[in-house]
């Protein structure tokens, strides 16, 4: 008579001969005829450009964060939908304040910038155009330079 643990452990080596069989059957029966342009890397239907270990600009991550975020809380709102009725004003008033608290913060990333693909450059002053701007101020005793005059004397 089999234990509980006999039953799983039977279980798992045939989950494990069923998936090695499948990888067999497909290896047996899948066609083998790679070409120059099958075995270049795939870069979502565009040409490869430049190196492979390439720096990835850090908004592919940040739209994908915000979708899964936004995804994940809209998923959220389907159960209510439907039970709200049944659950009266509580439910309702919790999934306006749910939906007001989306809207804020949808406000806040587009304030923020953060649903712009290309930002703008920040204007950042550098010293030496403040420099410019700034007029010289003389100490006293001593004489500010001066200008040549473009009138003959």
């Amino acid at each position: 008579m089999l234990t509980e643990f006999g039953k799983a452990l039977i279980f798992i080596i045939i989950g494990l001969v069923f998936v090695a069989v499948g990888l067999l059957v497909a290896k047996i029966l899948r066609p083998h005829n790679p070409t120059a342009e099958k075995t270049m890397p795939y870069e979502c239907g565009e040409d490869p450009i430049g190196p492979q270990w390439m720096r990835f600009n850090i908004r592919f991550y940040v739209v994908a964060l915000i979708f899964i975020l936004f995804d994940v809380e809209l998923v959220l709102l389907f159960p209510w939908a439907l039970i709200y009725e049944r659950l009266g004003m509580y439910a309702y008033v919790a999934g306006a304040i749910f939906i007001v608290i989306l809207f804020l913060a949808d406000f806040y990333l587009w304030a923020k910038g953060d649903l712009e693909w290309i930002r703008p450059q920040a204007n950042i002053p550098r010293l030496d155009s403040l420099i410019d701007r700034i007029p010289l101020r003389s100490k006293p005793g001593v004489s500010a330079p001066t200008t040549p005059s473009t009138k003959n004397e």
